[in-house]
Parts: C-alpha cells; sequence; structure tokens
C-alpha cells in the first residue's frame, strides 16, 4: 500500500516540494547504500582525464534528478495505489545512484550541473504526463527510460579513461540496478511505446548531455 494512500493533495505537494528540493540541492540526497567505488582505490588521472570524466559523471547525475523527478510526477498522477507506490519505491532506490555519483563529482574535484532545477521541473511535467496516460503506458515509460539510460551508461563506460577504475564500479552497479527496474516495470504491465514518443525521449536526452558536460 502507497505510504501516500491517506495523505491530501496539500500534503502530497508539499512532500514533491521537498523531495525536489533534497534532489536538487548539493548534499542533501544520501542513499542508503554505500558507493561501489570506495573498494576501489584512486588512480592518477591527467587534468584532461579528469575534466572528461567529471563532464561525463555529471551527465549522469543529472540523468539520475532526471529520474527522480519522473518517478515523482508519475507516482502524483498514477491511477492505482499499486503503480503510486512502485514509482515512489522505484525514486528511492534511484537516490543511492544520486549520491554515489555526487560523491565522484566531489572526488573528481568538479559540481554538479547548474541546470538540475530546470531539469527536474521538465522531467516531472513529462513524469506526470505519463501518469495520466494511465498505468500501461507509465509503466511502458519507465521501461524504455531504463533502457535508454542503460544504453548511455554503457557508452559512458567506453568513454571513461580507462584508469578511472572508481567511476567505472559505479556505472557498471547503476547498469545492473537501471535493467532491474526496466524489467520489472515490463512484468508489471508496462505497455510498449511508440516509435515517435521513443525518438522525442532520446532526443531530450542528447540535449541534456548537451547542456550538462561542462555546465
Amino acid at each position: 500500500m502507497s505510504k501516500n494512500l491517506h495523505h491530501s493533495f496539500l500534503d502530497r505537494a508539499l512532500i514533491g516540494f521537498d523531495q525536489a528540493l533534497r534532489t536538487c540541492t548539493p548534499g542533501a540526497s544520501q542513499g542508503l547504500r554505500g558507493s561501489p567505488a570506495a573498494a576501489t582505490a584512486e588512480q592518477e588521472l591527467s587534468d584532461t582525464q579528469r575534466k572528461h570524466a567529471a563532464g561525463l559523471m555529471r551527465i549522469n547525475h543529472t540523468g539520475e534528478v532526471c529520474a527522480q523527478a519522473l518517478y515523482q510526477g508519475q507516482a502524483a498522477t498514477a491511477k492505482l495505489d499499486e503503480v503510486r507506490h512502485s514509482m515512489e519505491e522505484a525514486a528511492a532506490e534511484e537516490v543511492d545512484h544520486l549520491s554515489w555519483c555526487e560523491q565522484r563529482l566531489e572526488q573528481l574535484e568538479s559540481r554538479t550541473s547548474l541546470f538540475n532545477p530546470l531539469w527536474y521541473g521538465l522531467s516531472y511535467g513529462i513524469g506526470a504526463a505519463a501518469g495520466l496516460a494511465g498505468d500501461r503506458w507509465s509503466l511502458g515509460f519507465v521501461a524504455e527510460t531504463e533502457k535508454q539510460v542503460c544504453e548511455h551508461l554503457r557508452e559512458h563506460l567506453a568513454e571513461l579513461p580507462t584508469e578511472d577504475t572508481r567511476s567505472r564500479a559505479i556505472l557498471e552497479q547503476m547498469i545492473k540496478d537501471e535493467e532491474q527496474h526496466g524489467e520489472a516495470a515490463l512484468a508489471a504491465g508496462g505497455a510498449a511505446l511508440p516509435p515517435p514518443a521513443k525518438w522525442v525521449m532520446s532526443a531530450m536526452s542528447q540535449l541534456m548531455k548537451k547542456t550538462t558536460y561542462r555546465l
């Protein structure tokens, strides 16, 4: 049963606002699991390698900000309590990824993207719209999102400096988690999205990558 089942609309709005603040404020999100990078020794990186790794991890962090917003938006408009609860649980699990990426950015002497609040707002709206379309489509949207996330994480694994074993450990665990989320969404009855929807999602992802690599 959803923990928000007995909350009023105002209660859910306040909870959502608090979640947005914690997601977009550096240092405010604390995951339940320790970072996969903790057991990996830091390797020496050149300035060029460090800046490139930071750019990729900044993209990954913003991707997790978007995931938080998408799940929260879908939870706000989901028709079935079971689906709402599923979205809330998925968002909670993604906090680990958010925290891991932020920690890694600090280790790389960098910061999170200045555009995170903007991407959170856009993603929340998209998630809410997906929820209004119906639970089958909402779950299908989750599955497609996770599929595209896994694709870009694998691309980043190929682009990361070989010496950056810490970032690699984080991305490898993130891929495992995202694959599980996508499979769970399909198993719960998610519908395959039409090609135009997939194209729009991919185009937005590319725009996000370009705007957050440096800023």
